[in-house]
């Protein structure tokens, strides 16, 4: 039979798209059961082609046909040369494309899964999406469709909790889904794990009712060759090779626990010194009941397991990162808040009076150090092995405390809003993320992040560690009245002092420039009028 005359007709939608074949000149790449291409054999050529759009037999040129590991299912891999529309090709048949495609190399991968079981329909496999630049894993917060549901392309399958917030997965083509392989709760999933399965027709829902997807995700759900059978080892030289570690049956580890009795002191009478529950007896039987050790009678505390949530593993892994990899210091300056108390005073009556957002202390820190940041860029950079990398926009990030964890919503382009309309978006990212609602483009892209525990808990100075890739944050202490020197030698009076830690990256920031910067915040703190200017 030859194959460069027919072409198979696999899935529904191909089968009625038979006036954009005869229209177009292009290679369809497909992925073909076994049963469909039952009489192709090993290594033969699929197709030969001799189509209109190609100008040589060099430049026509299919590259070669790419068998997957399972030999029943065989792909078409890569066609180059091609001059006609294949993409549009492909989306008049509502086929999904990923990849770049272009005439001089052409590469086109298709997400649609067709499975080896005559049993199952075609069908595509949903796996867990990565939803943000550092998400490896995710857990499934709860499922808005219900299998048996149609579902249209920008509908909402299911909320998915990332490592930074919970965020609302879409659907990305039009069905039915068939089966949730995953539900509500479900924890620990990896990118790419299968979660759901999807069919194009209403009639296919009920084949998938006690479908299985592998564990591992779509990609595992490959048959590997068989591997060779490897030769047993015996028990004895598996011993041998142990060196110090004590076999034993596990009713006689059990019995040894519940009595204290060390392993390490019995000597087995089992296959290959193996030790087994008469041993231990044994030994009970001459040394007593139980063994009594230094520690038996500890103290028992206690105690409540809690998992760990996905924002806080995260956290804790990229807190680990930032204090293993990125030389810390810490500079530390004495700030009079005086006249900016006054100023937020000012400012504050004449919100109330116009019905907008009160200004808080905070709020004023934020848009000095975006002032601060704009005079001295070089703390506005970031590390790469190669450069270093100083941005044009001052996004600052501020520190969240949540009962789920510690966000970091972002101010983007600080240093030209005003002071009101800085208000308004920290209020509204910080009801969102006590809210467990903040999306992406909430947090990402940050340049710097301050975090004040000064004015909510009255912490006096701490010093915070950098958000990587970030090169500064700065810790805000909690203001307090002091005494200082007046203009006479007998006079005295009182200021109020808000102290401010800056941790800097080492390799970034020298300490001349962390020094600069402060002094430029300082400036700003002290003649607050300077930053409406």
């Amino acid at each position: 039979m030859s194959y460069a005359s027919r072409f198979l007709t696999h899935s529904r939608k191909i089968r009625n798209a038979s006036n954009v074949l005869r229209s177009e000149p292009a290679i369809l790449v497909r992925w073909f059961s076994g049963g469909t291409c039952s009489s192709i054999g090993k290594g033969d050529d699929l197709i030969e082609i001799r189509r209109r759009g190609f100008n040589s037999s060099t430049d026509g040129l299919l590259s070669g046909v790419n068998r997957a590991v399972d030999p029943n299912i065989y792909m078409v891999g890569w066609v180059r040369g091609f001059n006609g529309n294949i993409s549009r090709m492909a989306k008049t048949m509502g086929i999904p494309v990923v990849g770049s495609i272009s005439n001089k190399s052409l590469q086109m991968h298709l997400i649609r899964g067709f499975a080896t079981d005559a049993g199952l329909p075609p069908h595509q496999e949903i796996g867990m999406p990565s939803l943000s630049p550092t998400m490896t894993e995710g857990n499934i917060a709860r499922w808005l469709k219900k299998e048996g549901d149609k579902i249209s392309p920008g509908e909402v399958l299911c909320e998915v909790e990332t490592d930074k917030a919970t965020v609302e997965m879409e659907c990305m083509e039009e069905g039915y889904l068939a089966k949730i392989v995953l539900g509500d709760g479900a924890k620990e999933i990896k990118v790419g794990q299968v979660i759901a399965i999807t069919v194009e027709e209403e009639d296919d829902i009920a084949k998938f009712k006690d479908y299985e997807a592998p564990k591992g995700g779509a990609a595992d759900g490959v048959k590997k060759p068989a591997s060779s059978p490897q030769p047993n080892v015996s028990k004895a030289v598996e011993s041998s090779k142990a060196g110090d570690r004590i076999f034993s049956s596990p009713l006689a580890k059990k019995l040894a626990e519940d009595h204290n009795v060390p392993l390490q002191s019995i000597k087995g009478t089992g296959p290959d010194g193996r030790i087994v529950k008469a041993d231990i007896e044994d030994y009970l039987a001459s040394y007593g009941k139980e063994v009594t050790t230094p520690f038996s009678k500890a103290a028992t505390l206690d105690y409540t397991d809690l998992p760990h949530t996905q924002i806080r593993k995260v956290t804790a892994s990229r807190l680990l990162l930032s204090k293993q990899t990125i030389p810390h210091y810490y500079l530390t300056v004495d700030t009079c808040v005086d006249k900016l108390m006054e100023l937020r005073s000012q400012l504050n009556t004449l919100q109330e009076a116009s019905g907008g957002k009160r200004i808080s202390v905070n709020d004023l820190v934020i848009k000095a150090a975006a002032l601060a940041l704009r005079k001295v860029p070089q703390c506005n950079s970031s590390w790469t092995n190669d450069y270093i990398r100083q941005y044009h926009n001052v996004n600052i990030n501020v520190a969240v405390q949540t009962d789920n964890g510690l966000y970091v919503p972002v101010v983007r382009d600080a240093d030209k809003k005003g002071l009101s309309k800085i208000a308004e978006e920290i209020k509204h990212l910080a009801q969102k993320a006590k809210d467990n609602s903040l999306k992406s483009e909430d947090y990402e892209g940050g340049t710097f992040t301050v975090s004040n525990l000064g004015g909510p808990f009255g912490v006096k100075q701490f010093c915070a560690i950098i958000n990587p890739p970030q090169s500064g944050i700065l810790a805000v202490g909690s203001a307090e009245k002091r005494v200082i020197p007046g203009v006479g030698p007998d006079q005295f009076k009182y200021a109020s002092f808000m102290p401010v830690t800056l941790s800097c990256d080492h390799r970034v920031i020298d300490g001349a420039i962390g020094a600069e910067w402060l002094k430029a915040f300082k400036g700003y703190i002290e003649n607050p009028e300077s930053m409406l200017l």
